[in-house]
């Protein structure tokens, strides 16, 4: 019975796989992104591995004026932050509400898990985040095989309470950052990785 794909497709995977790469903000163009692609790349973040079948991961995509929204909660969160630990700085205040608008695509990354009867987990919470990571990971592989680049931004604003209460993230959901994309203003940068044999103990 014939059970793998063809050497072909399988070749092809291993290039999608070192083709995919991560940039910043500041390198990616103001190019708006076909919604079609957006769907496909979240058509494969579903099928991502999940204990239990939970399927936990949740998103939201921000294009177009949305992110005014969006860039208005992530100033919200660092005011609220900063304040509380005294660090605020009207400059930056500014520079997270225009933050929105430097990505022509947000997408934030949440976690609802799946619940027993009673109301409990059914997977531990740390089962769940894997399962939103390798869902990350398809939706990031299909992007850039599409020639998109992004970043998955896991701290500050990004996870902040006030912006998971903003994405309706209640627990015990969670929220575990925002992958931006868009095209790339730069060359396509060369990857590089050790050699994978030096990662690898075989037991025989």
């Amino acid at each position: 019975m014939d059970r793998g794909l063809p050497a072909s497709d399988i070749d092809g995977l291993l290039t999608a796989i070192a083709h995919r790469r991560s940039l910043g903000l500041a390198r990616l163009s103001e190019e708006p992104v076909d919604r079609a692609i957006l769907e496909k790349a979240l058509e494969a973040a579903n099928w991502a591995p999940s204990n239990g079948d939970t399927e936990p991961w949740r998103f939201s995509v921000f294009t177009g004026d949305s992110r005014k929204k969006l860039g208005d909660a992530f100033a919200e969160a660092y005011r609220i932050g900063a304040e509380e630990e005294g660090r605020y700085r009207p400059e930056t205040h500014e520079a997270m509400r225009q933050r929105g608008e430097d990505a022509p695509v947000w997408i934030s990354l949440g976690m609802t898990p799946g619940l027993l009867e009673d109301g409990t987990m059914k997977e531990s919470e740390e089962e769940e985040g894997l399962a939103v990571a390798c869902a990350v990971q398809n939706l990031h592989l299909v992007l850039s095989a599409y020639g998109l680049v992004g970043m998955w931004h896991s701290k500050g604003a990004s996870v902040h309470p006030y912006t998971a209460s903003f994405l309706g993230l209640e627990a015990p959901s969670r929220l575990y950052g925002f992958f931006f994309c868009g095209w790339p203003k730069v060359q396509w940068p060369e990857g590089e990785r050790g050699p994978w044999e030096e990662k690898v103990r075989w037991y025989e």
